[in-house]
C-alpha cells in the first residue's frame, strides 16, 4: 500500500532529498580525500552541516565561518553554549541568515 496516500504529509516521491544530494555526486571524482573511513567521516559531516544550514535559510559560507571562529574558543561540554550554535537557534548574527 502506499503510505503517502494515507497521509497528505508526505509527499509523493523524494525530488527534493535528490536535489540536495546532487552537487555530492556530481563531484564525488574531485574529492579523492574521502578515499579513507576518516576522510569520508569528515565529508558526511561536512555536508551534513552545509545542507542543515541551507534548510534553515542560512548562508552555508557564513555559517561555515562562524563555526570556525567560535568552536576553538569555546567549551564543547557547555550544552547550551553548544546549543546557540545550531542552524536553527534564534541567536545566531544576522549576517549569517539568508536575506528574504
Amino acid at each position: 500500500m502506499a503510505t503517502f496516500l494515507e497521509d497528505g504529509h508526505l509527499e509523493i516521491d523524494n525530488n527534493r532529498s535528490e536535489r540536495a544530494i546532487k552537487p555530492f555526486v556530481i563531484g564525488r571524482k574531485n574529492w579523492l580525500f574521502a578515499n579513507t573511513p576518516r576522510g569520508a567521516r569528515a565529508s558526511a559531516i561536512a555536508y551534513s552541516i552545509v545542507e542543515t544550514a541551507k534548510e534553515n535559510g542560512l548562508n552555508p559560507f557564513a555559517y561555515l565561518e562562524y563555526l570556525l571562529e567560535k568552536l576553538p574558543y569555546m567549551d564543547t561540554d557547555d550544552k547550551a553554549a553548544m546549543t546557540a550554535l545550531l542552524p536553527w537557534s534564534e541567536t545566531l548574527p544576522a549576517h549569517i541568515r539568508r536575506r528574504k
